[in-house]
């Protein structure tokens, strides 16, 4: 076993701000450097022959998220893949992360020759039959069940190496994940903060946020179709995460967000029906009261003006009744009138002072209607 540490190293994405404010989203916590603490990684090899890897594939007991680097491979480059094996040469290995309370492993890297080995002894590859093609003789155009029994035994017994990890400190966050993630899949367009959020934080509390993210009021206000890189999913994230625990935060944003999501996956069924409701009635009312202007002091949605409004709107209405559309909107104008208000959301917006004015500027603004 090896102990590494990693520290704070990284630092704020001038790209991924550019590209999220091409698609109509102004958000500068993603220009923060993300100092994270030190943590500690355990990370060990293993061996596995291939049947065992389909077993477990087949099981669930392997996790691989289906966000993003959907299956690319074509089946002729599946096919090469399957060959080498039945030639007996060497294949990359695999990256794991053992989740410690379930004993599952999230497939952090490798899962393009993963889904191949169960598409292959499963019999298909997409709609069609898995014959392998483009490759040598006696095995092109063969099926695994129609490959002799000395071939198929080879590929049974064939090993690939996996390295699994897991963090040892600090224990109850999902740090670690996030930046080897980052790293090992940051090679070609770098995933969004969200896109690896719905990763390492998969579960009850994410699937939440994907159904909501279809909300047809939320639609309208956001704009368009779903975010390709799950903007959309992390500003339903970002409500949450500000509206039960806004008066802890502290920065940097998408720490913030990782440990509220891995949290909140953990809570009960109730907990995740309650928060539905207070999305679902907030983003209708602004919505009606709205209509179609909301969260843009200038073109884009300005995610620090989301964060206020939405808090503070959300906070009313749990208090009584329903406050009616016109009031609400003549409270939101005042509120973006505001210098004060203007100051928290224009520059340093995941500042920690920044958005405790934010928040309670928001909450005031709503609280008399």
């Amino acid at each position: 076993m090896t102990d590494q540490d990693a520290s704070d190293d990284q630092v704020g994405s001038q790209d991924e701000f550019e590209i999220s404010l091409a698609e109509g989203i102004e958000d500068e916590s993603l220009l923060e450097p993300t100092d994270i603490k030190k943590f500690s990684i355990t990370s060990y090899g293993a061996d596995y022959t291939v049947d065992m890897l389909v077993k477990r594939m087949r099981a669930g007991s392997f996790t691989i998220p289906d966000f993003q680097r959907r299956f690319v491979w074509s089946q002729r480059h599946a096919s090469k893949f399957i060959e080498s094996l039945l030639m007996g040469l060497p294949v990359p290995g695999i990256f794991l992360y053992k989740e410690t309370e379930t004993n599952k492993h999230l497939v952090i890297d490798g899962q393009q020759r993963l889904r191949t080995l169960q598409a292959f002894y499963d019999g298909f590859f997409g709609e069609r039959k898995f014959r392998l093609g483009g490759i040598r003789e006696p095995w092109n155009g063969k099926t695994y069940s129609e490959l002799d029994p000395a071939d198929q035994l080879k590929i049974d017994d064939s090993i690939v190496h996996a390295t699994i990890f897991q963090q040892d400190h600090p224990a109850d966050v999902l740090d670690s994940i996030y930046f080897v993630f980052e790293r090992i899949n940051s090679g070609g367009i770098r995933l969004s903060p969200q896109e690896i959020r719905n990763c390492i934080s998969a579960g009850p509390f994410i699937t939440l946020v994907k159904n909501l993210n279809l909300n047809e009021d939320w639609r309208r206000v956001f704009g368009g179709e779903p975010n390709k890189r799950s903007k959309d999913e992390e500003l339903i994230i970002r409500f949450f995460a500000m509206y039960r625990s806004g008066d802890q935060y502290s920065r940097p944003m998408a720490k913030f967000l990782n440990d509220f999501s891995s949290k909140m996956n953990k809570q009960p069924k109730e907990e995740l029906q309650s928060l539905e409701k207070v999305f679902s009635t907030t983003i209708a009312l602004v919505d009606k009261a709205l209509d179609g202007r909301a969260f843009r002091p200038s073109r884009p949605l300005n995610a620090a003006v989301f964060d206020g409004v939405m808090t503070g709107l959300a906070q009313r209405i749990a208090t009584g009744n329903e406050p009616p559309p016109e009031a609400v909107a003549m409270a939101y104008d005042a509120l973006l009138a505001s210098a004060e208000f203007k100051k928290a959301w224009e520059r340093a917006t995941a500042d920690e002072d920044n958005v405790k004015t934010r928040l309670r500027l928001g909450r005031e603004a709503f609280a008399g209607i």
